[in-house]
This record gives C-alpha cells, sequence and structure tokens, in this order.
C-alpha cells in the first residue's frame, strides 16, 4: 500500500512551527440556513484563518451520530451527519485547506462508540453474539447486607451518575465511562482494535494530516473491574483511579502508534488527561538514542485547567500554582518531548472569565494570549478566543444544552444543593459557554446563520465579533495576528528553551525563552491590579509587542522607568545573545 504524506523533510518537524486552531462545526458557520454550523461553514472561512495565521485546524467531530453527546457518541465513522454535509463536503474541504497551506486533523474518538453503533447494536443481541466481547459486558453483583446497588461495581460516570448500564434483554450491565449513550470498547480484544486501525487507514487515505486522539488515556480498565475504596458507602465513586492511566495501557497506545499512525507522515495529538508530567514521555517522548520515542507527537494535559474539579466554584486564581503547573510539564519535556499549549477548547468555560477579568476584555485576552502563546510548543486557538468572547450568563438551569451538565444538575440537587448554586457553579464551569455560536459580525444571529441557531446566542455579540475587531488595529484579534506572525518569523520562539522568572510572584507571570542566539523575556501581569516588577528591564533588550491601546501608548514607557505594570499587560522583549 502506498501511504500519502511522505515528506523528505519530516526531521523539521512542520507541526513544532504550526499555529493550531480548533473548530467546534456546529457553532462555527451555517451556510444552508438550517441552525447548525457545517462543513461548507468552514470552507468559506478557510481565508480568514488563513490571514489569522493558521497552518493546521482541528476539527471537532461531525461523523454520524445521535447526539448525545454533540458527535462524540459515533454511530458511523466512516460517514459524515447529514447537519454537517456530505463525504463530498469533507474531501472539499481537505483540498480547499491544503491549497491554502492549511493541514487538518479530526478528532479520533476510539475509547467508546454510540450505542446506536451497528457493532454494539450487535453485540447487545446476546451473550452468543460474535460482537459481544467488543464491549465490556458483566453481570450483576450478588446482593450483600452491604451493598446499596447489584451493579458490578461502584464506579461513577465522568458524566455522572453510574458507569453501568442494565439491559434487560440479556440481563447484564455494560460500561460506559461516559454517557450511557456511549458503551466503553473492549480494548482486550484484538478484533476491536482491527476494526480501529483500519478505520483510521480510511480517513489518513482520504488525505488528512492526523488526529486528536479523544479519552485515550480510558482505554484500560484495571483487571477484573473491581470496586473503587468506598469507606463512606457512596453509591457511586467519581475517582477514576481504576480506568484512567491504568498499568498495561502502554501496551494498547504502543500497539495504536505501530499498526494505526506509524505508516504515515501525521501529526498525534493525545487527550492525556490524568497524565503527569513526571510520565509524560512514554506518552509523548522524542526519539531517543535507542529509536524508541512516545507514542503521541503532543498531549493535551489538564492540571491547568482543573478539568476534573467541575463541581468546584472560580472564584479565585492561583497564578503561582498555575506557573509551578505550566512550568514543571515546560521542564520535564525539555529536549524530550512537545508540549501543545492552550487556554481554551470544547470541554472549557472561556479563558478570560476562568483566567482574568470578563470586565476588562482587551487587556485579559491579550495578556493571556501572550503569557501561553510563546511558551514552548504548539499553540491552539479555540474558536471565538481570538476575538475574547466570554461566557454566557444562563439564568435558568433549563437553558443548559451539555449532557455532562444536565448530569450534573441531577447529581448536585441529590446532594441539596439550590438551582441558585447550581446556577452560579454552571455559570463558571458548563461546557455550553464554549459551543455557543462564533460571532462574526453584529447582523442578525451574530452572522453565524440566518436563521435562529441549534443553542442560544451570547447577547454581547453586539460588542464583541470579528468584523468589528478587523477594523481596528488595537483589538484582540489583530494582537493574536501580531503574536503568530511574531513567533512565525523566530525560530528562537520554536526552539528556545523556557525559563521560569520571579516564580514567587503572586501577579506576574515572567519567563524567558533562551537559545544560542537569542532571549526573549515575556512579562505579564495576570491579575486586576497593577504590580511592581522586581527585574531590570534595561537588560531585557528591546520591547517589540505590548497590548496597551494607541490611546495607552505612554504606559509602555512608563512601565519601562517604573517598572509599574498595569493590570493584565504584557510586554514581550528581545535581545541578541
Amino acid at each position: 500500500m502506498k501511504y500519502p504524506h511522505h515528506n523528505p523533510l519530516k526531521s523539521l518537524h512542520w507541526w513544532k512551527k504550526a499555529t493550531a486552531y480548533q473548530i467546534y462545526p456546529r457553532s462555527f458557520y451555517d451556510t444552508n440556513q438550517d441552525g447548525i454550523g457545517d462543513i461548507p461553514g468552514i470552507i468559506e472561512k478557510l481565508d480568514y484563518l488563513r490571514d489569522l495565521g493558521i497552518d493546521l485546524l482541528w476539527i471537532c467531530p461531525f461523523y454520524q451520530s445521535p447526539n448525545d453527546d454533540n458527535g462524540y457518541d459515533i454511530s458511523d465513522y466512516q460517514a459524515i451527519h447529514p447537519d454537517f454535509g456530505t463525504l463530498s463536503d469533507v474531501d472539499n474541504l481537505i483540498s480547499a485547506a491544503h491549497q491554502r497551506g492549511i493541514r487538518i486533523i479530526l478528532d479520533l474518538v476510539i475509547n467508546h462508540t454510540s450505542d446506536e453503533h451497528p457493532w454494539f447494536i450487535e453485540s447487545r443481541k446476546g451473550k452468543e453474539n460474535p460482537k459481544r466481547d467488543w464491549y465490556i459486558w458483566r453481570d450483576a453483583a450478588p446482593a450483600t447486607p452491604q451493598k446499596i446497588t447489584d451493579e458490578p461495581n461502584n464506579w461513577e460516570s465522568i458524566f455522572h451518575g453510574s458507569a453501568w448500564e442494565y439491559d434487560a434483554h440479556s440481563e447484564q450491565y455494560y460500561l460506559h465511562l461516559f454517557s450511557k449513550k456511549q458503551p466503553d470498547l473492549n480494548w482486550e480484544n484484538p478484533e476491536v482494535k482491527q476494526a480501529l486501525y483500519g478505520m483510521i487507514h480510511w480517513w489518513l487515505e482520504r488525505g488528512i494530516d492526523g488526529f486528536r486522539v479523544d479519552a485515550i488515556s480510558h482505554i484500560q480498565k484495571k483487571h477484573g473491574l473491581p470496586s473503587l475504596p468506598n469507606p463512606n458507602k457512596q453509591k457511586h465513586v467519581s475517582s477514576f483511579e481504576y480506568h484512567m492511566n491504568v498499568e498495561g495501557i502502554e501496551k494498547h497506545l504502543f500497539d495504536l502508534k505501530e499498526n494505526a499512525f506509524s505508516p504515515f507522515d501525521i501529526v498525534t495529538v493525545g487527550e492525556a488527561n490524568g497524565v503527569s508530567a513526571e510520565d509524560a514521555l512514554p506518552w509523548v517522548g522524542e526519539e531517543d538514542e535507542q529509536g524508541k520515542s512516545g507514542v503521541f507527537n503532543m498531549v493535551f494535559q489538564f492540571e491547568h485547567m482543573t478539568l476534573w474539579a467541575e463541581e468546584e466554584n472560580r472564584d479565585s486564581f492561583n497564578l503561582i500554582e498555575f506557573k509551578t503547573i505550566l512550568t514543571r510539564w515546560q521542564n520535564a519535556l525539555e529536549g524530550k518531548g512537545w508540549n501543545a499549549l492552550y487556554l481554551e477548547n470544547h470541554d472549557q468555560a472561556r479563558s478570560i472569565n476562568t483566567f482574568a477579568d470578563k470586565t476588562q476584555a482587551y487587556e485579559s485576552a491579550t495578556a493571556l494570549a501572550a503569557c501561553y502563546f510563546l511558551m514552548k510548543g504548539t499553540p491552539f486557538i479555540y474558536q471565538g478566543q481570538e476575538i475574547g468572547m466570554t461566557n454566557h450568563q444562563f439564568t435558568s438551569l433549563n437553558e443548559f444544552n451539555d449532557v455532562s451538565a444536565n448530569n450534573l444538575i441531577k447529581k448536585l440537587k441529590e446532594k441539596g444543593k439550590t438551582d441558585a448554586q447550581i446556577l452560579h457553579l454552571l455559570n463558571q464551569v458548563s461546557r455550553d459557554h464554549s459551543r455557543l455560536p462564533m460571532h462574526w459580525n453584529d447582523q442578525a444571529y451574530a452572522g453565524f446563520s440566518t436563521v435562529s441557531p441549534w443553542i442560544r446566542l451570547n447577547p454581547n455579540y453586539l460588542e464583541i465579533n470579528v468584523a468589528q475587531q478587523q477594523k481596528d488595529p488595537d483589538s484582540i484579534l489583530n494582537f493574536y495576528k501580531k503574536l503568530i506572525r511574531l513567533r512565525k518569523s523566530n525560530l528562537s520562539l520554536i526552539e528556545g528553551r523556557y525559563q521560569l522568572m520571579l516564580d514567587d510572584d503572586p501577579q506576574i507571570y515572567a519567563y524567558q525563552r533562551i537559545s544560542s542566539d537569542m532571549t526573549w523575556s515575556i512579562i505579564t501581569n495576570l491579575s486586576g491590579r497593577e504590580s511592581k516588577v522586581d527585574l531590570d528591564l534595561s537588560s531585557l533588550g528591546e520591547c517589540v509587542l505590548n497590548n496597551q491601546t494607541t490611546n495607552n501608548k505612554n504606559k509602555k514607557s512608563d512601565f519601562l522607568t517604573s517598572k509599574i505594570a498595569p493590570a493584565y499587560c504584557a510586554y514581550v522583549f528581545v535581545k541578541k545573545n
């Protein structure tokens, strides 16, 4: 078989130099006016993305799906949901993107399928079905006076509630670590692996450039599927200890790499929730002296996002802890692996609300951008982040669309939380915030569609939109363009090592990128108060970028002389070594 994408310059690692952009297609741009974004909508906006400076697109699932989890419950990996278009549209997208120098990676969802996938339909027909063992089925546990339920164990779903669903027809339970409509595949079955590898090859032979691999750290479950320690006799225990990065997962990961990825010159990004920086090299390590390397080219780690602290209020931001986490990852992978840099994605609330102050939107968005974007790694931008989109203020629990949010509402009500308490929490953490339609202009429906969208709009599209920011030289969008150009035009910002400065400062995040010929110094105040910067600024070289607007241009000189950093300011210096 002749594999595509042969690249004689592979050693240059094109994906290290890339700027990546994540698209949630349902909410990006609607061309057929049904209120749902589609694949032709992505094609229509490729010139916008090229102008922004994007080299790599990660597109969330557009496969056939019942949409219980908005496409992450796949019923046919090789078919396109009619809401998004056709397979021909996908081929046109790949071609149009490549013509513009933009590569495409798709979401690869292989921990689970939809319960409407033909594999699962066969599996649930009965215990003797040839595909029964493609999924994880168990008998009910024997009843005892100590047990609250007869479920096979006490695991809680990541989306809350039990991780088990009873099937009356075959009188067994099946495991679902996410929604009950997302049954987990059995990675111990070699037939499952071969079917998945064949599907992966099919997509790569169509010309895509790689994958973001969803929930991959959950494919190995603890042998015997034992119950978690349960001192309080909870009905379900929310720890992921027995199904996240469990011992033995390496054999599945390297099998995936060897049989599905290695024949192709592609980029792979693993969703590595639960993987620590100290244990990251098998996941993302570069080739060592023995010729061994990690499974993926990059991983998304979640320590700085507190992804699994969904039930905690985010009323404060601990900058020192944030710096410690990101610095640990930078240092652990220096010369050995590669970071994927991000502050937003489809599973997170908007970064301005999480890490900064939406009332100072321009300053917050640009300071956060400079801070994360110039670290060592490939930066990812989530749609709308480049214009500073913020969380929506939901007013009722009935307004939330996400399956995880609705399960969390039920769980918290059972714990005695009031509607007001739950609403306050979800207005901070809900995934729905990032899934509202993209703001293209200030016209009806934010220019996303000409009809009412599938999900509500954030009314602040009148002030926050692409069209307005394209005309404003001091906009968040144009600041991102400057950042992207700066990184693209300076190899030292790609190759230089990271070094933290002022590690104990509770307001200032300052670090350097040091190469043989250049030293870059990035200084950001990620607080709502001005702060003294305890550095010799005159030794840092020329200030080549800052986020002070034209109206505040004097603040740059004030900062250089006084060392007083305004709230949410960002300064980038460079000097020759």
